[in-house]
C-alpha cells in the first residue's frame, strides 16, 4: 500500500468515526488508549520513524515499510515544525471501521499547534490487539 493510500485511508476512517455521535461519560478504555496514542505521538514528535513503526499496530506495519514511513513522516511533520501544544478533542470507540474490518478501535482527535501551523489537527486510529495493548494503526494530519 502506498503512503498516500495509507494517509487517505486513515482520513476516511477518521472522518467516518468522527461523524458518529460521541459517547457521554468516561469509557474505561479511554485512559489506556489516550496514553498509547500520546506515547506514540511523542516518538513522531522526535522524528523517530523506526521506533514509531515498531510500536505501531499490525495493520500499520503491514501497510507500510519502515523506509516508506520515514519518508511519509518527514514529509508531513518536518514542514510544520515542532509541536507547540496538543490537546485531546475527542475519543470515540467503535467495533467496526468498515464492512469486514472488525475489532476494538479507538479514534482520537487532537487539536495541535505546530511552530509553523497553529491550527492543525491530528487524527489517530488505534486498535486493541490480542495482547490487550492499544496500538496506532492510522495517523492523519490536517
Amino acid at each position: 500500500m502506498t503512503t498516500r493510500r495509507l494517509v487517505l485511508g486513515a482520513a476516511v476512517l477518521a472522518a467516518a468515526a468522527f461523524a458518529a455521535p460521541a459517547a457521554f461519560g468516561q469509557d474505561p478504555r479511554a485512559s489506556a488508549a489516550v496514553a498509547a496514542a500520546r506515547d506514540w505521538l511523542l516518538m513522531t514528535d522526535h522524528g523517530d520513524a523506526a521506533e514509531s513503526h515498531k510500536r505501531a499496530g499490525a495493520r500499520f506495519r503491514a501497510a507500510m515499510t519502515v523506509p516508506d514511513w520515514q519518508v511519509a513522516l518527514a514529509r508531513e511533520r518536518t514542514p510544520r515544525g515542532a509541536v507547540v501544544q496538543r490537546a485531546l478533542a475527542q475519543t470515540v470507540f467503535q467495533r467496526s471501521l468498515a464492512p469486514g474490518v472488525d475489532g476494538d478501535f479507538a479514534l482520537l482527535q487532537f487539536r495541535t499547534s505546530f511552530a509553523k501551523q497553529s491550527d492543525a489537527g491530528e487524527s489517530l486510529t488505534l486498535e486493541r490487539e490480542a495482547d490487550g495493548a492499544w496500538r496506532v494503526i492510522g495517523y492523519f494530519i490536517k
